[in-house]
C-alpha cells in the first residue's frame, strides 16, 4: 500500500475528521487545519464565509499541504481551471466531494479525460429535496399564503382546497433525487411520469413513476402535468430545456418547482407566467444567475416561494457525507478501487 494523505479543504465538524482519521488508520495522515478554512455560516457549510483570505503563511501551509495531499476531502478553491486547486496539488488521486451534480466542473476543470478518481454525494440530498418538493405542493394546494391571509385578519370563514391526489406530477431528471419525490408522490396518490436520459419501462419501479419516457417528450409530457419538478443537472444537453415555449405548453395554475439548475430553465418567460398567473405557485431552489440579483422581479410576487439554493442542506448533510468517504478509504488504500461508491462516471457525465 502506498502512503497517503488526507487533506480536508473545506470545512467540516471535529466529530466527523474524528471518523475519518478511524477510517484511514494510523498509516494514512489526516490533514485538517480549520484556520486554514473560511468560518461556516450554518451547518455543512462547505463554502464558508465569502470574503475570506488566507494572509501569506497560511497561503504558504495550504499550498504545501495540497502538494503532498494524494486525497481530497472537496475540491480545494483555486482558479477554473486544472481542478481548481489541484493545479498545485500533482499527486491527488481522489477527491471525494460535497455535491452530486459535479459532472460539468470537472468537465470545466479539464478533468474529464484524467485518472482521478471523483466520489460524489450522490444520494445524500435527495431526501431534502424531495421533501422540499413536497412541500411546495402542498403549501399550494392547502392554500397556505390563503390561511396566513385569513389568520393576520382574524377571519373564520370556510374554504375549499385540493388534494394531492389523483393529481399528475411530472419529474424531469428522474435520479435518486426524481426517484425520492416519486416515491413521496406515489404516497400521497398522485400519478408519476419521470422523464430521463435512459427511459424504459423496467425503471418504474425503480423511479417509483406511473411512465417513464425519454426527455424528447417533455413537450407532451409538461401538458399533462399539474405539477412539475425538474430536478435534472445542468448540461449542454439540458440547457434551456424549459423554454418559452415549453412553458406556454404547461396547465394553467400549475406548481412548478425547480431543484435542478436555473440554466434550465428561460427564467424571464418563467416570471412572465407567474406574473400572469399562468403557473399557479413556483418554489425555486436555484437561479440562472446566484445570489438572484436584487433587482429580479421573483423576489416580489406573491405566488413564488425562493430558497437560496439550500434545500438539500440539512443538519445531518456532512454525516452522511463522511459516511461514503468512510466507506471508500479502505477499498481505496487496499487498491479496490473499483468497488467504492458514488464514484462519478466520466463517460456519462452529459
Amino acid at each position: 500500500m502506498d502512503r497517503h494523505t488526507i487533506f480536508l479543504t473545506s470545512p467540516l465538524e471535529p466529530e466527523h475528521v474524528d471518523r475519518i482519521r478511524a477510517a484511514a488508520t494510523a498509516a494514512v495522515e489526516v490533514i485538517h487545519e480549520p484556520d486554514l478554512l473560511p468560518t461556516v455560516r450554518f451547518v455543512a457549510d462547505h463554502k464558508g464565509e465569502p470574503d475570506f483570505k488566507r494572509d501569506a503563511g497560511q497561503e504558504a501551509r495550504w499550498r504545501a499541504h495540497l502538494g503532498r495531499a494524494t486525497i481530497l476531502w472537496d475540491f480545494p478553491s483555486g482558479p477554473a481551471t486544472n481542478g481548481g486547486g489541484l493545479s498545485v496539488a500533482p499527486h491527488v488521486r481522489w477527491v471525494q466531494t460535497t455535491s452530486s451534480g459535479v459532472g460539468r466542473m470537472v468537465n470545466d476543470y479539464g478533468l474529464a479525460g484524467s485518472e482521478l478518481i471523483v466520489t460524489t454525494a450522490r444520494g445524500v440530498h435527495a431526501r431534502p429535496l424531495a421533501e422540499f418538493a413536497v412541500m411546495a405542493l402542498l403549501v399550494h394546494a392547502k392554500r397556505y399564503p390563503f390561511l396566513k391571509d385569513e389568520q393576520k385578519a382574524h377571519r373564520w370563514e370556510r374554504y375549499c382546497g385540493t388534494s394531492l391526489a389523483g393529481q399528475t406530477l411530472l419529474v424531469v431528471g428522474a435520479g435518486k433525487v426524481g426517484a425520492e419525490v416519486g416515491r413521496f408522490a406515489q404516497a400521497f396518490g398522485m400519478r408519476v411520469i419521470a422523464l430521463v436520459r435512459r427511459p424504459s419501462d423496467d425503471r418504474r419501479a425503480e423511479l417509483f413513476a406511473d411512465e417513464v419516457h425519454g426527455l424528447d417528450m417533455l413537450e407532451q409530457a409538461v401538458a399533462r402535468a399539474d405539477a412539475v419538478v425538474l430536478a435534472a443537472p445542468h448540461t449542454p444537453a439540458t440547457e434551456g430545456m424549459l423554454s418559452r415555449a415549453i412553458i406556454a405548453r404547461m396547465k394553467p395554475g400549475v406548481v412548478f418547482v425547480n431543484i435542478g439548475r436555473g440554466q434550465l430553465v428561460d427564467e424571464e418567460a418563467l416570471t412572465e407566467a407567474l406574473q400572469s398567473g399562468a403557473i399557479g405557485l413556483a418554489a425555486l431552489d436555484v437561479a440562472q444567475i446566484e445570489p438572484l440579483p436584487d433587482v429580479s422581479a421573483l423576489w416580489d410576487l406573491p405566488n413564488v416561494l425562493i430558497s437560496p439554493h439550500s434545500a438539500s442542506t440539512v443538519a445531518s448533510e456532512n454525516d452522511a457525507i463522511t459516511d461514503i468517504f468512510c466507506h471508500n478509504i479502505p477499498l481505496f488504500l487496499a487498491g479496490r478501487s473499483s468497488e467504492m461508491t458514488n464514484i462519478l462516471d466520466k463517460a456519462q457525465m452529459y
